[in-house]
């Protein structure tokens, strides 16, 4: 099976409302695949139609090779984003519970749960109710519950959400093991820096529309490298290689490095007089590339979300 999951033209519409407008996404089986956009970008409402959690306006998908997607449900591991786990149980039944719900014996699972808790470190809380875990915990154990039955496909909505740096490197940590032992990974994010750590496809979506599918390389490639000069010299022929929309920082040069690439740039310097103090080319990150994908304001929305967060 070459994609886990495949969507064509999916359209999700509430009354007069169209949250979610003709989005395609093609997911490779084994891989990490992100969803990255602002809240309210329709990145939630995506991902439960292609579960089958709600039904699409108009549209196809399917999931691990099933046209209803509710048919793969028990190969599929899924966090959504409103976090719900029963506080009176002990973290070893909340996990055996969950797992129950994906078909696997109760037994069964308490003993998979033992054995999870144990390899995250929280064997010491197996029987202490989840109520008395931290945030941080408690969150671990949730997704725990989502892994219990070993899915083939796991969707992780907003996942970092609320969690301090520990808990998200541990997080991101759990994340590539369960790539590496050959699930397929979605999960849905408005922080940029875990989908350019993560992720090798992302999907770009914003105001219901997907604006960029593909690698992150791709999306970076969007852009042209970055350099920047400084320079001795102030002044003399070598500034006609610096292109006009150039800015200058603290006396250093930062422009788009020109199309020509570095080798006539560097030659243009040195004949020149210029006097290289420094150069660095630098390529552009992802957030860089969103900005020119998506525009400002998706930015600025993510960032707002990811200050107050």
């Amino acid at each position: 099976m070459d994609h886990a999951v495949e969507a064509i033209e999916l359209v999700k519409e509430f009354g007069d409302t169209r949250a979610v407008d003709g989005v395609s996404l093609a997911v490779p089986a084994g891989t990490i695949y992100g969803l990255l956009g602002p809240n309210g970008a329709g990145k939630t409402t995506t991902l439960r139609m292609l579960l089958g959690v709600i039904e699409p306006s108009s549209g196809t998908r399917s999931v691990l090779g099933h046209a209803r997607p509710l048919e793969a449900a028990r190969l599929v591991g899924y966090l959504p984003e409103e976090r719900g786990l029963y506080p009176s149980m002990t973290a070893r039944d909340g996990i055996a519970f969950m797992g129950a719900l994906r078909g696997v014996p109760l037994r069964e699972g308490r003993r998979r749960a033992d054995d999870l808790l144990d390899g995250h470190g929280l064997s010491e809380w197996a029987n202490k109710p989840i109520r008395t875990l931290s945030k941080g915990m408690a969150q671990t154990v949730q997704l725990l519950g989502t892994l219990v039955h070993r899915p083939r496909l796991i969707v992780l909505d907003e996942p970092f959400s609320g969690l301090d740096a520990i808990n998200q490197g541990r997080l991101e940590a759990l994340i590539r093991a369960q790539a590496d032992a050959g699930a397929t990974i979605i999960f849905s994010t408005h922080v940029i820096a875990h989908a350019e750590r993560l992720c090798e496809r992302i999907a770009i979506i914003a105001k219901g529309k997907v604006a960029f599918e593909g690698s992150v390389d791709e999306a970076r490639r969007k852009l042209r490298p970055i350099v920047r000069l400084r320079t001795r010299a102030t002044d003399g022929p070598w500034r006609a290689a610096i292109p006009a929309s150039a800015r200058q920082d603290g006396g250093e040069w930062i422009f788009e490095l020109p199309r020509g690439g570095p080798e006539p740039l560097l030659k243009a310097l040195i004949d020149g007089g210029a006097g290289i103090e420094t150069l660095a080319i630098e390529r552009p990150g992802l957030h860089d590339a969103f900005v020119a994908i998506a525009g400002p304001d998706a930015v600025a929305e993510m960032d707002g979300v990811e200050g107050a967060a």
